[in-house]
């Protein structure tokens, strides 16, 4: 099935729910993708909202650090519903490279914002913010479904794992979404997406899979995974610019905090 064809069966599937009313009440894409602004935009309050009412969060300053530390923590619940988002909006993208660049471009926006909020520097290479997840998770999943349509057996199996520990290897290296020294977003994000890519067909066993990835990072990408279960698989926008938003807004909220710290 080409992507043409996905992209009518999806058409055809949301009209059949909208008259069957079959998940009606569900998440669509675009109250997930609500969902996940509000996770990413208490990442961004952590280290800048919160020192500036709180004071600097220190050992010194219980009240700051408990408000800045819950604040991170609970932005993590956006990982697997961004990989969710990633993952279905490859298999229904009529230009798989064009979306791969808007990522891109989000990502690069979003570099120096998140560099002076992190370093307090307008650029530093160390560190990488969690978009440049998403994009890497991309170019991952596009290769090992290339693989897959090409090879079998053994040969497909080890260039797969091959491609996987390399995006791995490119997210610790490149130090994407790195939060509280515990937390490596970017890895995070590709092991969700994979789940996801290999599971698809198998609703209950993805979740559950998901779940377990969920408790085991952190405890709160697990809450992320439950918002997944109630999704309805809808595009939801009530205009059709209303997806642009959302690539603007992760580096306009960086924006704005850079230029508060």
């Amino acid at each position: 099935m080409n992507e043409i064809e996905m992209a009518k069966v999806r058409k055809t599937a949301e009209r059949g729910a909208d008259a069957g009313g079959r998940r009606r009440g569900g998440l669509s894409a675009f109250r997930l993708k609500v969902i996940g602004a509000v996770f990413m935009a208490l990442s961004v309050a952590s280290v800048t909202l919160v020192p500036l009412i709180f004071g600097a969060p220190t050992a010194d300053n219980m009240t700051a650090l408990t408000v800045a530390v819950v604040c991170e923590i609970a932005s993590w619940c956006a990982v697997p519903i961004y990989a969710w988002l990633l993952f279905d909006g490859w298999r229904h993208t009529r230009n798989r490279w064009r979306y791969w660049a808007q990522l891109f471009v989000a990502a690069s926006v979003a570099g120096l914002p998140y560099d002076k909020i992190m370093t307090g520097q307008w650029f530093d290479a160390r560190t990488h913010n969690p978009m440049w997840g998403l994009v890497f998770a991309y170019i991952v999943l596009v290769a090992v479904d290339w693989i897959g349509r090409r090879y079998a057996g053994a040969a497909r199996w080890t260039l797969t794992v091959l491609v996987i520990v390399a995006g791995v290897l490119w997210n610790l290296l490149l130090r994407i979404g790195v939060s509280q020294q515990v937390m490596y977003t970017g890895v995070v994000t590709l092991a969700f997406v994979m789940v996801f890519y290999f599971l698809n067909r198998h609703e209950n066993t993805m979740m559950f899979t998901a779940g377990l990835l969920g408790a085991v990072s952190c405890i709160t990408p697990g809450i992320g995974v439950a918002f997944l279960h109630y999704r309805n698989d809808r595009l939801g926008y009530a205009r059709p610019w209303a997806k642009w938003v959302f690539y603007a807004l992760y580096p306009a909220m960086l924006l704005l905090g850079a230029l508060m710290v």
